[in-house]
């Protein structure tokens, strides 16, 4: 089971917690040992809230301790503006809770990612569509009001763009403004196709970048820069093993309902344990598609709006001027 969970590629906790648990015993997962479990929302923005509270539970979800909030958003990709709306103020309020600062405490974005590849170019739209205010409080003070805070945003590429590690810019950057937190964005990975382009997760503990296709960076967290580290992430990607999967798992449901529990077909279908079937895909597919990743034809435009609608709930949870009737108003 601990090689199926290095396997299957998710950043998601709460997807980390069923992986772990193994077919059998995933509707024991949601209140074991080390975790604490909190549903909330709606069926248009339900809320998870994991919180991993000790060592065993690092262990069930792969996580370090700390608060992994995810807002499922099933019909963001319609692209309603009501929704889209609700979305945001319910980001800025989710997000606001995990901040723990001064009001004029200085808080830097940073958009990870890749801008040439729409994918993962999430972090850096968030980063151009924020509001920063630090050089107006630098250089015209008369300007601000108690309201507002300090906020500086930065795109500090990839690797292979810079030929610099992102932890090492960020390093950098962090030293020499001295922010008291650190909001990164980054595209993540899901298990789960459906939740492409329409969850949000946020973590306390910080993020690895790249590591939504196997790419792991330096992380940034409070131990690598001094200071406390939100994440901020949305999956664009899920890999060709978990689409192979799903759509199997699919045709299992609908041969079960179609047989009948009476039946001994059904039984049969009802025995197959789920991770060994995509462990076997994976083996299967290893030699063909490698590493591939699997984004949806529409992602140009739906990472667009998503960047939009991030910006405006880290604006509406740093700046107590913005609020519920100020939506995309300050975005640039």
């Amino acid at each position: 089971m601990e090689k199926l969970m290095r396997s299957i590629r998710t950043d998601m906790a709460d997807e980390s917690r069923v992986v772990g648990a193994g077919a059998k015993a995933r509707a024991e997962t949601a209140y074991g040992e080390g975790l604490e479990v909190e549903n909330d929302g709606d069926k248009e923005v339900s809320i998870t809230r994991v919180h991993v509270t000790n060592q065993q539970g690092e262990q069930k979800v792969g996580k370090p301790i700390g608060s992994y909030i995810t807002l499922d958003i099933p019909e963001i990709r319609g692209q309603s503006r009501d929704l889209y709306e609700k979305s945001c103020r319910m980001l800025g309020r989710e997000l606001e809770r995990l901040i723990h600062l001064n009001p004029k405490d200085t808080v830097l974005i940073v958009g990870l990612g890749n801008w040439n590849v729409t994918a993962d170019a999430l972090g850096p739209k968030v980063a151009k569509y924020v509001l920063v205010t630090r050089h107006i409080f630098e250089y015209l003070p008369k300007e601000v009001d108690d309201t507002e805070r300090p906020v500086c945003a930065i795109s500090p590429g990839v690797l292979g763009i810079t030929g610099i590690e992102t932890g090492h810019i960020v390093k950098g950057i962090v030293d020499n403004v001295k922010p008291s937190l650190v909001i990164a964005v980054d595209a993540l990975a899901s298990r789960n196709m459906n939740r492409v382009n329409a969850s949000i997760q946020l973590a306390d503990t910080g993020i690895a970048p790249g590591s939504g296709v196997g790419n792991r960076r330096a992380a940034l967290t409070r131990e690598t820069l001094g200071v406390p580290v939100i994440a901020i992430g949305i999956p664009t990607v899920v890999d060709a093993a978990t689409m192979a999967s799903d759509t199997i798992d699919l045709i299992i449901d609908s041969m079960m309902e179609q047989a009948g529990q009476s039946s001994e077909f059904y039984k049969m279908l009802s025995q197959i344990d789920r991770d060994d079937k995509y462990r076997m895909i994976l083996e299967l597919l290893e030699p063909y598609s490698g590493n591939l990743v699997v984004t949806p034809k529409d992602t140009d435009e739906i990472v667009e709006y998503l960047a939009k609608l991030v910006a405006n709930g880290i604006n509406m949870a740093l700046h107590k001027n913005i609020g519920p009737d100020d939506v995309d108003r300050f975005l640039h």
